[in-house]
Formats: structure tokens, sequence, C-alpha cells
């Protein structure tokens, strides 16, 4: 690229500038960009033009020469390598990161091979595998690494990847409790913690692709906020992806009047889970509790009866210049289900919970936190002869009974209640998101020191979930858990390596038709 230079104040400065041309709108572009300055007739390169020389230099073409013979694992990482190219990530960090991607995703290669080992272990690995980076990261530079990572760059990257992907599909939406020993970080707090640690935690807000079953968005949360009060600010969030249609499908944890509002607001399509104990579900579930349980509302393939309705949603909306609450009538589809196994289990742990009552009642061990059930469900009498007699208010337990087994879907979208079905059950792959984060990822509990720490790690954490969701989709797609765990398919492909020699190019190791056929599975070219 041509340069050319700049006397001010006595020091000489160069630049690198380009033209182009836009042959559409017939006129020229200059860019030009500051590189360094001279020091007695030499070029001395500033940090960042000399990072992207180092850069360049390392990814020129062509064979490699090298001064020592080199062994290293390399299956896995090859296996990385091409999904990366495949979903656009290497691409996509290379854009919003430039100077630090490669170390970013030899960081994503560790975290996903080294199954819940602490990144103190990372030289280890490093010295025996083949990775983007090609080089060591200590603890400090990883600290440094994570500090780096700025929330436009994150948020440009989101936007990349969710442009390659989403169109149609529902975005499944959920949160985790993740506890943290920090001390120093503000949004941690105690709240109610899913895990059920005794520590402080924040909590994380996970968006997923339905369909294609890959993470789109993530953010982190205070974590005493509860998943009800959350949507507001996810809706928010999401405007900035730039999808033509969003489509959303959650749980009865973010059912309120109010986030049903937001989503009419947004003109969101949605699809979320609604506690029959609801009026309106109560009234319609009243009217077809004898019709649906018919065997013409039966699914053999879900084993379960189901019936839809449409019904009118009073929408409010208050107006933010004159304080008005402007009230209209909105299209909703009510889906009831009834599955008969999960009355049957309700009913049996509820009479469980009878028989644990009845027995602290007459024994004399009364639980306090058991109080406002005795009164609810029995009649107690004490007397100095008979002692404790209990009478069960028996239309209380029925009253209790009476809606087990049943849960209820709300839209306004899908008609069809079975398709609501199949969509909301597909959300669960949220769920072992969040499994595949805690456990695999070493997320379970954070110990980072530093808010700027806390988010950088994340978001390196978040693009390696990126890489489990490929590899489990297609593992489950193929049929392959049943002979393989997902560790034991990385372990089978690690173990292929890769020689260097003086004078030579480098080349793959021996592989088994095992091997082959894993890289095939998995939709990815064979190393060659």
């Amino acid at each position: 690229m041509p340069r050319e230079t700049q006397v001010i104040n006595g020091t000489e400065y160069v630049y690198e500038y380009d033209s182009t041309w836009n042959g559409e709108k017939k006129y020229g572009t200059h860019k030009r960009d500051y590189i360094g300055k001279m020091v007695e007739d030499v070029f001395v390169p500033n940090k960042k033009y000399k990072l992207q020389m180092e850069l360049d230099k390392a990814k020129q073409s062509g064979p490699v020469a090298v001064t020592s013979c080199k062994r290293t694992f390399y299956g896995a990482t090859a296996l990385f390598d091409t999904i990366g190219e495949k979903l656009g990530i290497t691409s996509d960090l290379k854009k919003c990161f430039p100077e630090t991607y490669t170390k970013i995703l030899s960081v994503v290669y560790y975290l996903i091979l080294e199954d819940r080992n602490p990144l103190s272990r990372f030289p280890k690995w490093a010295r025996t595998h083949e990775h983007p980076f090609g080089a060591n990261i200590p603890s400090q530079r990883s600290s440094e690494l994570f500090s780096s990572i700025n929330e436009d760059a994150k948020q440009q990257f989101f936007c990349l990847q969710s442009s390659r992907r989403l169109e149609k599909e529902y975005l499944a939406y959920d949160t985790t409790s993740i506890s943290s020993y920090s001390k120093l970080i503000k949004q941690v707090k105690y709240g109610k913690n899913k895990d059920h640690d005794p520590l402080p935690q924040i909590n994380l807000a996970l968006v997923y692709g339905e369909e294609s079953q890959f993470p789109v968005y993530y953010r982190k949360l205070p974590g005493n906020i509860t998943d009800v009060m959350t949507i507001k600010k996810i809706l928010t969030d999401i405007d900035f992806l730039k999808l033509d249609k969003v489509k959303l499908v959650m749980d009865r944890g973010f059912y309120s009047e109010a986030n049903i509002n937001a989503l009419y607001h947004k003109h969101y399509k949605f699809l979320i889970a609604a506690k029959t104990s609801l009026k309106f579900v109560q009234k319609q579930l009243n009217e077809v509790r004898e019709t649906m349980l018919s065997r013409s509302h039966y699914s053999s393939k879900y084993k379960l009866d189901y019936y839809s309705r449409m019904i009118t949603w009073h929408y409010k909306e208050t107006k933010k210049r004159s304080g008005m609450v402007a009230a209209q009538e909105k299209r909703m589809y009510l889906h009831l289900f009834h599955n008969e196994q999960q009355a049957a289990d309700d009913k049996a742990a509820f009479n469980n919970l009878l028989d644990q009552l009845e027995g602290e009642l007459l024994s004399g061990s009364r639980n306090p936190d058991h109080e406002s059930l005795y009164s609810k469900y029995y009649q107690i009498q004490q007397t100095p002869v008979r002692g404790i007699t209990l009478t069960p208010k028996q239309d209380a337990i029925n009253e209790a009974k009476k809606n087990y087994g049943y849960f209820a879907l709300i839209s306004n979208d899908v008609k069809d209640p079975l398709e609501a079905l199949r969509i909301y059950r597909s959300k669960d792959v949220i769920e072992k998101a969040f499994g595949n984060l805690k456990e695999r990822l070493n997320m379970r509990r954070t110990s980072v020191s530093s808010e700027e720490n806390l988010e950088g790690k994340l978001f390196v954490q978040f693009v390696a979930l990126i890489y489990l969701s490929y590899i489990d989709k297609a593992m489950h797609d193929k049929n392959l858990y049943k002979d393989y765990t997902l560790q034991e398919l990385l372990d089978e492909l690690d173990v292929i390596e890769r020689f260097e020699q003086p004078g030579h190019r480098h080349h793959i190791g021996e592989m088994t038709k095992k091997q082959m056929e894993l890289y095939r599975y998995l939709e990815v070219e064979v190393p060659s």
C-alpha cells in the first residue's frame, strides 16, 4: 500500500493511504492511516502497525521454514478450524478483534478440549497442540486478553453472527445463575440461586436459535434480578441485532401482563408458557376439561391430550407524553394440554406431602415452614383424652389436584397446538447450553477479580459454546451419542498428529477409518 510522510513540529510521521473509485456513484474515496514515524532515516512502526506486521508474517502462505523437528496434536484443533471457517466465527472475530482474534481462538480451543481445567494449565496444552496463536499465553496475558474485549466489538460480533443464520426461527430465551466468589464485581448479588449454591451470584441471560441450536446473544444481569423483570431489557438489546422478524419462546417464569404487552408493543411474535392458575386460563380450561380428554383430542405422538382456542388479549399501553392508557383487543391463541403420566406423578408427590404433614402433626414435630399447609389441608383438633385428631379438608385437596397434569401455552403466532408444543419442547436446547457453559467450560463458579475480566471471559466462553453447539447438534443428528460421549469423540480426533521437519512442508500423521468417518459425520473435510 502506498506511503506518504508529513512533518509536524519537526517530526516526520508516516502514513499509508488508499484511494478507491466508486463506479456506481462516480466518485473517489481516500483513506489515510498513521503507521509510525521516521527516526534518523529509519522507519519506526507504531504499536498497532508493528503487531499487524507480525500477524501478516505469521499468516504468510506457503511452507514456513522451521529450524527443528516439531510434533503436535492436531486432529481436534483442525476440526475447530474448519467449524470456525464454516460458521464464519473466525472471519467475524478477525473483523471485530483484529489484534487478538488468534489468542481468543486458542483460548476457545483450550476450553473445549480441556474439560473443566483452569486456564493456568494452558502453557502445558499449548506446547503439545497446534492452535491459531501458536504460542503460550501466560496467566497475566490471558487476563489482559479478557480485559481488552470491549463492548462495541462484542456487539459487532453478535450482529455478524446473527445475520448469518437467523431468518425465521424462534429464539429461545432463558436465564441461569452463576455463583461467584468475587466481592469486587458490582452485579454479584444474593438472589434465587438456581443451582442452590450458598453464594452470591450473577445471572446470565442467553438467547438461542430454536432450529439452528446455536447461541445468538447473551447478557450479564445482577444476581437479584428475577426472570420476569428481564424481558423489557432483553427486548431492547435484541433490537441491535437488526432482525426483520423476532419470534421468542420462553417458559412461564417470564410471564406477566406487562411482559405480554411489551411483546405486543414491539410487534414480536411469541410463544410462552402460562400458569394454569391464571384466571383467563382457568376460565377456558373449565369449559373444555371433559371435551379435551376425548379420543379426538389425543396425540399418540406426544402421548397427551390437547385443545386450542383463539382468545382476546386486552392490550394496554401507557402513552409517554400524555400518560394516557390506550386499550386495544389483540388476538391470541391459548393451547391447553393434559399429560396423564404427569398427573399421576403429581398426585403421587402430593400424597407423599400429605403423608409427611400428617406424620409431623401426629408426632408433635411441626415444621414452621409447613404451618400454612397444615391449616390449608387439615382440620386439627386436640383433646387431653384422644390427643390430636386430623380431618382432611377434602375440598381443598380436590382443588389442589384439579389441575395436575395440565399445562398451557399462549402465542400470538402459532395456531396449531401440536406445532406450538414442538417448538416449546425444542427450547430445552437452551437448558442444555447452560449445562455446557457451566460444566464443560468451567463456569459453575466464577472467581475473576474484575468486571473487565469477567466480561471478557464470558465472551470467550460464549464463542466456545457456539463450537460445542455445532458438535452437539451433529452428534444428535448422526446418532453418534450411542457410541461416544462428546469428550470421547474429541479425544478420538485429538490424538491425530502434525509433523514438521526443516526444509519440508508439514504433514499429517496416520488416520484410522473411524477417525475419517467422524470428520464426515461432523460435515467437515478430513485434514490433509
